[in-house]
C-alpha cells in the first residue's frame, strides 16, 4: 500500500497520480493540483520518477494560469 499523497506512475493511463486511498480492488489517485480521481490497478502503480513528477507539477501549473486568464 502507498502512502497518501506519494506521486505514483499509473501505466495504463499514462498519467501520474497522487495516492489517495483504496477502493475494493483499486486504488484511488488524483491528479496533481486537484481534479476527478480514478480507479488504478495497485499491483501495476509504481513512483513516479523525478522527471514525471516535475511534468505532472508543470501541467498542473499552466492549468492554473489558463482558469486565471
Amino acid at each position: 500500500m502507498e502512502p497518501e499523497g506519494q506521486l505514483v506512475y499509473d501505466p495504463r493511463t499514462r498519467r501520474v497520480g497522487e495516492y489517495r486511498d483504496r477502493g475494493g480492488p483499486y486504488a484511488l489517485l488524483r491528479p496533481v493540483g486537484g481534479g476527478r480521481e480514478w480507479e488504478a490497478d495497485p499491483g501495476t502503480l509504481r513512483p513516479a520518477t523525478p522527471a514525471e513528477r516535475l511534468g505532472a507539477e508543470v501541467k498542473a501549473a499552466n492549468r492554473r494560469t489558463k482558469r486565471r486568464v
